[in-house]
């Protein structure tokens, strides 16, 4: 009797010590208390196991957490750097826009914006170094960054179809040839850097935030690609309008997609933000 009264006492203070952190690997020991000491039934203990686990990562459950942190911190000077580069990007492709009407300059430096911004969410989303795993930051930052895609693709759109209405025909010279280089080149690391960090952190933000970044390299590309095609065939002028419609069209897509199933996890895990 008193080794079973131990042994509930035990259990009792390892419980309190779940209920505090919510460590999905200490499931199997919930299970064994369930069993053995009847402390608590099958049904709460799937239903701890479930609630813990809906409020964190998969990240928590590969990373050590010194890994963890150290993940992190790459992410945070990624996102930094991230900002920085696109910041300067998207002034020099606005210039562009405006100097030869390019649209797909402009889509650059409306992608760039949206790309600072993102970085910025990225930022925030790792800010707190105890919410490495939290899934419910995740999901917001993810939901934010879905809503911005949105507003972006929308300005893109409009502006590509004006320049397609008016006939606005594209120029090329060193500058514009130097910024969509640059761009194309910058923005194609940055995307790849950030889906490896993401890849480890398991971060839809993260990976969100590469995607918008490859869109940059394609577009910085795209500039260049759309200017010497009209250099050697006039006829051709439609090009870079329509690679800034498809663009634009590309990112409503997947902020759409990014809406529809960050909506829903991020009421689902606002409960164990709450419990917790």
């Amino acid at each position: 009797t008193e080794h079973k009264a131990g042994e509930e006492q035990r259990a009792a203070g390892q419980t309190k010590h779940i209920l505090a952190h919510g460590l999905s690997v200490c499931n199997p020991w919930i299970r064994k208390c369930g069993s053995d000491c009847g402390f608590l039934n099958k049904e709460m203990s799937n239903f701890l196991f479930s609630l813990f686990l809906s409020g964190l990562l998969e990240s928590s459950t590969r990373l050590k957490p010194h890994e963890a942190q150290n993940y992190r911190k790459k992410a945070l000077w990624v996102s930094w750097f991230s900002i920085i580069v696109t910041l300067a990007l998207a002034v020099a492709a606005f210039t562009v826009s405006v100097m030869r009407y390019s649209a797909s300059a402009f889509g650059f430096a409306f992608d760039a914006i949206l790309d600072v911004l993102s970085s910025a969410i990225v930022l925030w989303r790792y800010s707190n170094a105890a919410a490495v795993h939290s899934a419910h930051r995740e999901y917001i930052a993810c939901v934010i960054l879905g809503v911005i895609f949105l507003l972006s693709s929308i300005c893109i759109v409009v502006k590509a179809i004006h320049d397609l209405s008016t006939k606005l025909l594209p120029e090329v010279d060193d500058f514009l040839f130097s910024v969509s280089i640059l761009s194309g080149i910058l923005c194609s690391v940055l995307a790849v850097l950030k889906f490896m960090l993401g890849k480890v952190l398991t971060s839809r933000a993260l990976i969100t935030d590469g995607f918008n970044s490859l869109v940059g390299g394609v577009m910085g590309f795209s500039i260049l690609l759309s200017a010497e095609v009209f250099k050697h065939d006039a006829a051709v002028w439609y090009l870079d309008g329509s690679i800034g419609v498809l663009i634009g069209l590309t990112i409503f897509a997947y902020g759409v997609k990014l809406l529809i199933d960050m909506v829903p996890r991020v009421r689902q895990t606002r409960h164990y933000e709450m419990f917790e």
